[in-house]
């Protein structure tokens, strides 16, 4: 059990935090927990975090978690009173995540999915917090041939090439989910594990070969929108705002996962671009091209689990989810003076 609460509030850790997904979750946790933000900024920003670093229950530690560190000893911990209350829930995001820098950060991808876990998991074991691993959908592997309506439940096996250059990515997440589940069975620490799709919203970065803000992106500017495979080529988008209500329902529950998060509606890609370039009123035209290492077409979930023990689906539609990130990128464009 995690330690008694002394404090009015929980003391969580969000490693990755200022990344995409990680911000959203610090935005949602602050509003009642202190949150202790890590990160080395491998693909997160210091943007993501600006608005949240004024507020008291907040704190930003710069750190890469595949490093030790002597979480008690640092002087910015002290206003949560560690060595009282410790910490209640660990959730871990850390990871590089930029397609454009994929080659590059494969080592750093590697120790961050093995020695990052193990530290954070050690951590929590000390703590008695709660710890929560966020998976991916990349632990089945890339979408079969001839099944591109079949949806995975959390029971399937994957198929992954453990020699591939992207290897380091997909079987990093099936050793951390590994290590999650034995430290649980071996420790009886209290563990989550959640399996996010691709998910998507405000800041996902500009020009590094992430789809949707590059769509955004060429198509604010009338440049072509690039599809990296052919006209059939699909997935399934789930707004970064679902994607955060389950993570907190997950932690809130009983249920320990690994647990299906996303969208199970396919979208072709095309028809993606084709709705980008309506509500951006863009000239832009759709070329195709090579499929690009760190852009296989994905599975699509079966969400089953998530409806039936955390009453949880996403309810943000694509046509809104993209509206709300192009307000967004665009703010982000004028902000700073971006230039593709």
């Amino acid at each position: 059990m995690p330690k008694q609460v002394i404090f009015e509030k929980k003391n969580v850790l969000v490693a990755g935090g200022a990344g995409f997904i990680g911000s959203h979750l610090c935005d949602e946790l602050v509003k009642t927990c202190k949150v202790i933000c890590v990160d080395n900024f491998s693909s997160g920003s210091e943007s993501n975090i600006d608005h949240l670093l004024s507020n008291p229950d907040f704190v930003f530690i710069n750190h890469d978690i595949s490093k030790p560190l002597n979480w008690s000893a640092l002087p910015e911990l002290k206003k949560f009173k560690l060595e009282f209350q410790g910490l209640q829930e660990i959730y871990n995001l850390a990871c590089p995540m930029s397609p454009r820098r994929f080659l590059e950060n494969r080592v750093a991808t590697l120790a961050a999915n093995s020695l990052g876990v193990i530290n954070l998991l050690d951590l929590a074991l000390a703590s008695k917090a709660k710890f929560m691993q966020f998976s991916s959908s990349v632990v089945y592997g890339p979408r079969q041939v001839g099944a591109a309506d079949r949806k995975v439940s959390e029971n399937e096996l994957g198929l992954v090439d453990q020699l591939s250059s992207r290897s380091c990515y997909d079987e990093g997440k099936r050793f951390a989910e590994t290590l999650v589940v034995n430290y649980h069975e071996v420790f009886g620490l209290d563990t989550k594990i959640i399996r996010l799709f691709r998910v998507y919203g405000p800041r996902m970065e500009l020009n590094d070969d992430q789809m949707i803000p590059d769509f955004i992106n060429n198509a604010l500017d009338g440049k072509d929108l690039v599809i990296f495979g052919d006209d059939r080529f699909s997935s399934s988008f789930c707004y970064v705002d679902d994607a955060i209500d389950a993570a907190v329902k997950l932690m809130g529950s009983k249920e320990a996962g690994p647990i299906n998060i996303g969208s199970d509606v396919d979208v072709n890609f095309t028809d993606l671009a084709m709705m980008i370039i309506r509500a951006t009123n863009s000239d832009s035209r759709i070329v195709y091209k090579d499929e690009r290492l760190f852009m296989s077409e994905l599975v699509l979930p079966d969400i089953r689990l998530a409806r039936e023990n955390l009453g949880w689906m996403p309810v943000v539609t694509l046509e809104n989810g993209l509206n709300k990130t192009i307000f967004a990128l665009q703010a982000q464009k004028r902000l700073r003076g971006f230039q593709a």
